[in-house]
Order: C-alpha cells, then structure tokens, then sequence
C-alpha cells in the first residue's frame, strides 16, 4: 500500500513540469490514450431540449518544451464515430451536407500556442479543420492535472475543455434556424508520456 501511495503522490500540473529546474531540456512527447479521449458536443434542439452526443476515441500527440515553456497538440477526430444515442441519427449526421464522413473521414485540431496561467494549463490556441474548412479555435481549460500511473509507471497528463464554435463556418447549414448554429464541445484527454516505464 505505502509503495503504491508512493507512486501515486507526484500530482504536478503541466505547467509546473514545464517550469521545475533540473528536467530535460528537451521536447517530451505525450500520446492521448484512447480508452480516455472523446469529444462531446451540445447543439439546441428547437429550443426546447439540447442533443448530446460524442465523437471517439480521439488520437493524437501534445509535445511539451519545457526550456522553452511552450507546448503544441495535435488531435485527429474521427468524424464517422459520431454517437447520438440512435442509429437513424448517427447515419444522418454522416451524410454529406454535415459532416461527410465518406469523404471527410476525420476533422483535426492543431494547437500551436498552449498557455501557462502560473501553475496551470489556461487556453489552448489553435486551428480546426473540418469537411476540409480550418477555422480558428480556443479551447479554455476546465481543469488539468498530470501523475504518475502506478499500472503504466509513466506519466500521464489530461483534462476537460471547453469550446464553442458555429457548424454553419464548416458549412453545416441543415436544419438551421430550428436545430442550433452554435455548438458547444467538451473535450476529455488523457495522455501517456512516450517513454519506456522505469526499470524496476
């Protein structure tokens, strides 16, 4: 139990990884483990409810240079997962006027400029490319911690974020006025440390 505790007790922030003395200077690469990485959306429903439904598993690298106190992602979402909770509407979120998955098998976010707010990981600026349209995206923060997995004895890094965005800017129009413009996303990753585990 007290060498369990032991390996569990170093929860440290990316931003503190990326500011403590003494660690390598260079890139460490992160890859998002799948069975923790999905993208959730919420869009208004006629005004009258909110459908829900999920993108993933996710895959895709953050690579962190801490001599330089910088940090970019890469996320790759595979459009033909999309779960709505009902087969009918799964295949008719794939067809070509939204997200096209026959010819647009994934959308990608790519993030350039991830911030440090002190301690903590705050915004992560990047670009969203989907049905072949990039537009600008901001993913704010919600929370973000790393530790020391006691089954991989690696490091993992992750958290929930936060965006919104306007399908009808990937030009996503059907159902508009009465199905919502504006969708929120919720983003969950976990990423594992690529490295080998420590010797025992």
């Amino acid at each position: 139990m007290r060498r369990l505790a032991a390996r569990i007790a170093p929860l440290v922030s990316l931003g503190a990884l990326a500011l403590s003395p003494g660690l390598r200077a260079q890139p460490l690469t992160y890859r998002l483990d799948p069975t923790h990485s999905f993208v959730f959306f919420e869009i208004d429903h006629f005004g009258t409810s909110t459908i829900r439904g999920r993108f993933g598993p996710v895959t895709g690298e953050i690579e962190v240079d801490r001599a330089a106190r910088r940090a970019r992602a890469q996320v790759r979402i595979p459009t033909a997962s999309v779960s709505l909770g009902f087969p009918a509407f799964d295949a008719r979120a794939r067809e070509g006027d939204l997200l096209d998955s026959a010819a647009r098998a994934e959308a990608f976010f790519v993030a350039e400029s991830i911030e440090f707010d002190a301690n903590r990981v705050g915004e992560a600026r990047g670009e969203l490319t989907l049905r072949g349209t990039s537009r600008p995206l901001a993913l704010r923060a919600l929370r973000f911690n790393c530790y020391l997995n006691p089954l991989f004895r690696r490091q993992v890094c992750g958290g929930d974020f936060e965006a919104q965005l306007l399908r009808s800017d990937f030009g996503m129009t059907f159902g508009l006025p009465f199905v919502g413009d504006r969708v929120r996303l919720l983003i969950q990753v976990e990423a594992i440390k690529d490295d080998p585990p420590p010797a025992e």
